[in-house]
């Protein structure tokens, strides 16, 4: 097993207990630096969040002694703006505000930045701006390339 699946392995449960979940595990081999990103369902993760999660992984990685070589634990969030990389799981994020890149577009809009309004099995309503007029939008999630998080302005 590889080094960062046995670790994914031994943190995904610890972050749970916390009510926090891994978005992503890489290794920064230029620094040295293992770099752990996490979420909530909440997409709230702060200051403290990430302060809890550094102590508590820190003493999980003292414990296991998986890492033979001095590196830097940096606990960070995937920030406001983070990509959704399971284009499933917009089924569960209603009310939340996105933006999606269509393959094929939708009314010649290539993408469209709104709130998800309804979701189905096979499909998602977001609610946007046009010019002055409020708009909707079914869109089928096998025509969306790219969807992320947006901040309403």
């Amino acid at each position: 097993m590889k080094q960062l699946d046995k670790l994914k392995e031994l943190f995904d449960p610890v972050l749970k207990e916390k009510d926090l979940e891994l978005y992503e595990l890489e290794w920064l081999s230029k620094t040295k630096t293992l770099q752990v990103v996490i979420t909530n369902k909440t997409n709230t993760v702060d200051l403290d969040k990430c302060v809890l999660a550094s102590e508590v992984l820190g003493n999980i990685l003292d414990e296991n002694d998986l890492i033979d070589s001095d590196y830097t634990l940096e606990v960070c969030s995937p920030g406001a703006e983070r990509e959704i990389k399971d284009i499933n799981e917009l089924k569960d994020l209603k009310g939340s505000y996105i933006l999606v890149k269509l393959k094929e577009p939708h009314k010649s809009f290539s993408e469209i930045k709104g709130e998800i309004i309804e979701t189905a099995d096979d499909s998602i309503t977001i609610q946007y701006r046009d010019k002055a007029a409020t708009r909707k939008a079914e869109i089928n999630l096998d025509n969306i390339s790219f969807a992320r998080f947006s901040v309403r302005i």
